[in-house]
């Protein structure tokens, strides 16, 4: 299935976060015409090109609509998690295949469970950038979906995790 994203949109790109479609190309490619879409992410200026018929392989998706708005904070206001006692190594591989995802659902979860965990122990250097990937990738997403501030948007998340 093709997403038919236009010159304007605001789309995600997994890992990276949110992109605007800055342009539609088409190249000849060893013979064979092919479509892209040119992607500028937000907060780094990277420019990616995508291929129209690739979109949904690579995961490029659009941005959360208001009824998954409302899971996402159902899923960061979540405190009864079992909040796995394995290895912080294997924790991070963890949390790696789901901001990998790309799901704002497992990116909250990476999000709601570090915050979690950094009251009951101190977390590592890997985890705690986990952390901030995290909230960023989740901080752009919501800001674009709520038509809001960034700064907004990390104070609701510092009010969810402290209350």
């Amino acid at each position: 299935m093709v997403i038919p994203f236009k010159v304007g949109d605001k789309a995600v790109y997994p890992a990276q976060g949110v992109a605007e479609v800055v342009g539609i190309d088409t190249k000849e490619i060893m013979g064979t015409s092919q479509t892209f879409y040119v992607l500028r992410v937000m907060d780094s200026d990277k420019k990616i090109m995508i291929p129209v018929n690739n979109v949904a392989n690579v995961g490029l998706r659009n941005i959360m609509t208001d009824r998954e708005l409302e899971e996402v904070y159902d899923i960061l206001r979540e405190r009864d998690v079992d909040l796995n006692q394995q290895t912080w190594n294997r924790r991070y591989r963890a949390y790696v295949e789901k901001i990998h995802t790309g799901s704002p659902y497992e990116i909250a979860e990476v999000l709601r469970d570090l915050n979690l965990l950094k009251f009951h122990k101190t977390l590592s250097f890997g985890e705690r950038k986990m952390l901030d990937t995290a909230r960023r990738l989740l901080v752009q997403e919501l800001a674009v979906a709520k038509e809001a501030t960034e700064d907004a948007i990390m104070e609701e998340l510092e009010h969810i995790f402290t209350a």
